[in-house]
């Protein structure tokens, strides 16, 4: 029988035995999951490599300026365990605030794809923030409500709803979206209980934005923008991010 027991002592294996404080290191991160996310902030900005952390293959870190601020950017990999072992590099280099953003499928029938959801609460369906903080249903959000203010202070339209973190993106199954969609879930992805519960447990700031791509609202599955986001849209959710992290 596997224990979800959470225990709150010192680990073995510490983030700091393979990764080093990095002078410099932006202090801000955002941390995107498209590729040509990534792409659009090096045709932007005069960006360089601070440093690199690893997953299986070494992932650059770029700092850059955005109207007098600096700020970091890396791409990250899907699913909790593998983004919350990056993250905790990160933090050891330097990082004290970060920002995810990132597609998520909707459940939500009203919600058009592409549309800004901030995440209030996370369904814990996988098991990475169970090593992070004690058993329970849902992790809350401390950040979603700082998030949405500054979405307003932009003028942003955007939902906030709790979300369904899912390790198993091809196990969304009809009775568990309805499951989820009874207790408000108006999103599912498979990365924001493990980072959200991670933040909470090393005491960091991490905030986390969705947007909309396929939809499981229906009685079928809907494409919707999935693998099919125009470069017009990835630069928009840069820019989101970048004026969201400059108010952070």
């Amino acid at each position: 029988m596997i224990r979800r027991g959470f225990d709150g002592g010192g680990e073995l294996l510490k983030p700091s035995h393979l990764a080093q404080p990095v002078e410099g290191f932006p202090k801000t991160v955002l941390v995107t999951f498209q590729q040509k996310v990534a792409e659009a902030l090096l045709q932007r900005f005069p960006a360089e490599t601070v440093s690199t952390v690893s997953a299986c293959v070494k992932i650059p870190v770029y700092r850059f300026s955005c109207q007098g601020h600096t700020l970091g950017l890396y791409l990250t990999t899907l699913g909790g365990p593998a983004t919350v072992g990056i993250l905790e590099e990160v933090w050891v280099k330097g990082a004290e605030k970060v920002l995810f953003f990132g597609t998520c499928g909707g459940l939500d029938p009203d919600l058009p794809a592409g549309h800004l959801i901030v995440p209030t609460a996370a369904y814990r369906d996988e098991g990475t923030s169970f090593h992070y903080l004690p058993a329970s249903d849902y992790v809350e959000i401390p950040t979603a409500d700082r998030l949405a203010a500054i979405f307003d202070e932009l003028a942003l339209p955007y939902v906030k709803t709790k979300t369904w973190t899912t390790d198993a993106i091809y196990r969304e199954t009809p009775g568990k979206v309805a499951e989820r969609r009874a207790e408000g879930c108006g999103a599912v992805e498979m990365e924001c209980a493990s980072v959200m519960a991670a933040g909470q447990f090393r005491g960091k700031e991490v905030y986390q934005f969705l947007y909309t791509a396929d939809s499981l609202a229906g009685s079928q599955w809907e494409r919707g923008l999935l693998g099919q986001t125009p470069a017009s849209e990835y630069e928009r959710y840069l820019s989101v991010a970048l004026e969201t992290a400059i108010r952070l």
